[in-house]
């Protein structure tokens, strides 16, 4: 854990040091805040005795000043509208189909040369996206398999994404003498089906935001490009209780309810699409901009029994406004969630954290070697995840 990097705030010695070293401090700030902010419309930017006066434009520069006399850096500011969003809690399950399909590893063919790997020869690697064959689009690993079976031999010309990259490379099949067909050596992957909570659902559009981090396949650990998707209704039945060292887990099923929803976008901050129906059980909130965040009580909502949420009390201990993902360092202190789970359990990843009566963020990891505490991304990098 690099507690290192870690904005704290509010403590009486920080305050001392400010107040001595004026200079110094604007320096730490000029490295450790964000370059760019979203501000409501009139109000003024203010983030860890840094202020700045927001010009009425639609996107614009402000400088901001610690105590509002020193100089910190210059800021990117974009006004934006107060955001309403349903926090939610409850879990829904993800099932998912590639766009292509992902290497994930390689074998060895028993060919009449000896054996060989001809897709290692081909420069394939691991975590590549195989999307097209013969300039034809790929739709399954059956796909994939039926091709190769076809080929009698002929090479392929295969459509790669890597790294951002679309490459083109040609696989030439061998001949296995022990399964009698034609193969390749690789092994791919289609598909994906998983257990998360959902963190909000925006009334105005239907949109809906989950998990908080992307889902990743679990041998590459590359994020899966989304094809398509559907969000289904899930139950939780119970939950393995962490311990150091070993990380618990939400224990559910997926019903046998119609899908609840379509996925859009799996991406670094968080899987999202959109709802056929309302979610959640609670009142719309205020979004919180990342500079609104406190040290100090918060509370999360999630779900360790059934489908519906319940709050549980939690503590802010750190805010990072750099990381893109881990801006926060939560602690559970809730005795009820501390006595079922042990804190934070994989399957919590989502559930919403509010302070203040404004939804402030969502779980995402929790540290193995304290189940209480884990980190937790801004609600303002999944909203604006684009």
């Amino acid at each position: 854990m690099n507690i290192h990097k870690f904005i704290r705030t509010g403590t009486a010695a920080l305050s001392a040091i400010l107040c001595a070293h004026p200079m110094c401090s604007a320096f730490y700030y000029a490295g450790h805040l964000p370059d760019s902010y979203y501000v409501r419309h009139g109000e003024t930017l203010e983030v860890c005795h840094c202020i700045a006066e927001v010009p009425a434009k639609t996107v614009s520069a402000a400088k901001l000043k610690l105590f509002g006399i020193f100089p910190v850096k210059e800021v990117s500011v974009q006004p934006s509208e107060e955001v309403m969003l349903v926090p939610c809690g409850q879990p829904f399950g993800v099932r998912m189909l590639m766009d292509g399909v992902m290497v994930i590893g390689f074998g060895e063919v028993e060919a009449r040369t000896g054996g060989c790997c001809p897709a290692a020869a081909a420069g394939i690697q691991e975590g590549d996206i195989i999307t097209e064959i013969n300039h034809e689009s790929l739709t399954s690993a059956q796909d994939f398999r039926e091709q190769v079976s076809a080929s009698d031999g002929s090479p392929l010309n295969l459509t790669i994404e890597r790294e951002d990259a679309s490459i083109e490379l040609t696989l030439q099949p061998e001949y296995s003498l022990s399964a009698k067909c034609w193969q390749t050596g690789i092994w791919v992957r289609d598909s994906t089906a998983g257990i998360g909570t959902m963190t909000y659902y925006d009334p105005s559009d239907g949109s809906f935001g989950g998990l908080g981090h992307p889902i990743c396949d679990p041998d590459t650990g590359e994020i899966i490009p989304l094809g398509s998707g559907t969000a289904d209704s899930v139950v939780i039945s119970g939950a393995v209780r962490g311990q150091p060292g070993i990380p618990g887990q939400l224990q559910g099923y997926f019903s046998a309810e119609p899908p609840i929803g379509t996925l859009d976008s799996n991406q670094e901050s968080g899987i999202f699409g959109h709802l056929e129906e309302p979610a959640g059980t609670f009142p719309a909130v205020p979004m919180a901009l990342k500079q609104e965040i406190t040290l100090g009580e918060a509370e999360i909502l999630t779900t360790v029994q059934g489908s519906e949420p319940r709050p549980y009390s939690a503590r802010i201990t750190a805010i990072d406004y750099t990381d893109e993902t881990q801006n926060m360092i939560i602690e559970i202190t809730d005795e009820t969630l501390l006595a079922c789970t042990g804190g934070i359990v994989q399957g919590m990843s989502g559930s919403p954290i509010l302070q203040n009566g404004k939804l402030i963020g969502a779980v995402t990891h929790v540290f193995v070697s304290d189940p209480s505490t884990g980190y937790a991304i801004f609600a303002e990098s999944m909203y604006h995840h684009d």
